[in-house]
């Protein structure tokens, strides 16, 4: 039942469109070793800007 909390609280993390970070590192690790991988605030807003277009192209009205 304990492996069960992460599974959820990435789930709902997912929903409300939050990014994983850490997912993103183990990713940067595993398949990009020499290559830096952003820090925290650049991954958010790389990800903010490919969900929404960033840069004017996800305007809302």
């Amino acid at each position: 039942m304990s492996g069960w909390l992460p599974r959820i609280r990435q789930i709902a993390a997912m929903m409300v469109g939050m990014p994983d970070y850490d997912a993103y590192l183990a990713h940067m690790r595993d398949h990009h070793p020499g290559q830096a991988a952003m820090d925290r605030r650049q991954f958010f807003r790389e990800r903010q800007e490919a969900r929404y277009g960033g840069r004017n192209g996800g305007k809302c009205c």
